[in-house]
């Protein structure tokens, strides 16, 4: 999100459009956590007096899915079926209200703007560790999201971080180590200070110069990627839109463990996609000129 305010999409888009993709990416961050939220709770609550409270969801306007999937978790205690259910719900919860929204298809969704982030490879989901605390950049693994308004494709993008993240006990406490040793503030500059700077270094009006190739810097100012604290102010929201999306129980088929293996190795294509967006502001300045 502090992307759209950063030096690269700045010069792609207009402020218009990364208006629309912003508020686009805060109503799905802010449905996700007022849907989980108050399951996390319920767990941390029903561990607290020892008995299963997960009758109360519904009360939340929770799925019956996932009433079901804790229930479960309660009796069997499998973190594969929880996390890999949270996903499921997770997405399909986002499914009708931002994705099909109209209001989003329109602004968002089906706007050239967006269907460029597939060509580009821009939907990036990186986690950063090192592999010793003195080093200057962090190491990134992670995974590309294609076609993002596909819920099959979300859902088995989340499997694959999942078995990312947690089938490498060793690289996951690393990933651990570096987020409760780094400050976030949501510039790209918190694992990536050599390329990325939440201070803009270059004299505002200039034309934009390509500066990285093979993920370093060629020569002048750093890439402006500022804190999200300054990038953007607190949006107010209206409530979700009531209604359970579990209408169709073979969704349970996405719980076994296939199309879910990862090889996590993303920095090349990190460093290709950074070049790519350099080239299109260098083209659009072209055309536009």
């Amino acid at each position: 999100m502090t992307d759209l305010k950063g030096d690269l999409f700045s010069n792609l888009l207009t402020e218009k459009e990364r208006e629309a993709f912003f508020l686009f990416l805060e109503r799905g961050n802010w449905l996700i956590f007022k849907d989980v939220y108050p399951q996390f709770l319920l767990y941390e609550e029903s561990l607290r007096r020892k008995r299963c409270l997960f009758h109360l969801l519904h009360h939340f306007n929770v799925s019956a899915f996932m009433e079901t999937i804790w229930n479960q978790f309660w009796k069997h205690g499998d973190p594969y079926i929880l996390a890999v259910a949270l996903i499921i719900n997770e997405q399909s919860y986002l499914e009708k209200r931002v994705v099909q929204n109209p209001i989003y298809k329109k602004s968002v969704i089906d706007t050239l703007e967006f269907k460029l982030q597939d060509i580009l490879s821009l939907n990036h989901i990186l986690f950063p560790f090192k592999y010793r605390q003195s080093d200057d950049k962090a190491l990134l693994i992670g995974q590309t999201l294609h076609h993002f308004s596909s819920l099959h494709e979300r859902i088995l993008l989340g499997k694959r971080l999942y078995s990312l993240l947690f089938e490498n006990r060793k690289r996951l406490q690393k990933i651990v180590d570096w987020a409760a040793s780094q400050p976030h503030s949501g510039s790209r500059k918190d694992y990536w200070p050599h390329l990325f700077h939440d201070v803009r270094e270059s004299l505002p009006g200039l034309l934009y110069k390509k500066r990285v190739r093979n993920c370093k810097l060629r020569k002048g100012e750093r890439i402006y990627s500022p804190k999200l604290i300054y990038a953007w102010k607190d949006v107010p929201h209206k409530e979700a839109e009531i209604g359970d999306w579990f209408v169709d129980w073979k969704v349970i088929h996405y719980l076994n463990r296939q199309n879910c293996e990862a090889d996590g190795e993303i920095m090349d294509e990190y460093c290709e996609t950074i070049e790519k967006i350099e080239l299109a502001i260098l083209a659009k300045k072209i055309i536009f000129r």
